[in-house]
């Protein structure tokens, strides 16, 4: 898997202050994506060992709330076995943190991917420029949805998170 960041201290994806990982590819090429050079699978960097450190050194300060996983896709197909690793780790490591994922597939179509096991919130659906929306949390376009996934599991439908 390649990566174009790693922002520390974010409040802009996902609850409290948290980390968050760029990573490269994605199939969904939104018109007026706000991250477009993350798209090609084959940008950014290796996310290697010392990249893995950079991420949970940041996941062990108290005042972080979590990670959020964005790009490009963290489900585009290429980076899922990569992300199921990384999710499985950092719930082993920090059970109490929070993890947050952005992708641009429906949560209908990725619900029962494993990943989820280990994801709190999931932000569906890719960006609609006519759509936009910048009063909207946590997400671009008002088709976009902050989904639960243990609610939304449990509930058998889908639950929003509120802010």
């Amino acid at each position: 898997m390649r990566y174009h960041n790693i922002t520390k201290d974010d409040m802009l994806n996902g609850d409290g202050l948290r980390v968050v990982l760029w990573v490269s590819g994605c199939s969904h090429c939104c018109r007026d994506c706000h991250n477009p050079v993350t798209w090609d699978a084959n940008s950014g960097l290796l996310f290697d060992a010392a990249a893995r450190e950079e991420l949970f050194e940041e996941l062990s300060r108290d005042y972080i709330s979590g990670v959020t996983l964005s790009g490009g896709d963290p489900l585009y197909f290429s980076n899922r076995g990569d992300i199921l690793k990384l999710v499985k780790e950092v719930r082993d490591r920090f059970p109490q943190k929070t993890v947050w994922l952005y992708t641009g597939f429906l949560w209908e179509t990725v619900a029962e991917l494993e990943i989820m096991d280990y994801v709190d919130i999931v932000v569906d659906g890719e960006f609609q420029v006519e759509k936009k929306d910048p009063q909207l949390h946590w997400r671009g376009s008002s088709n976009q949805r902050v989904i639960d996934v243990k609610a939304t599991r449990a509930a058998g439908q889908v639950v929003l998170h509120c802010a």
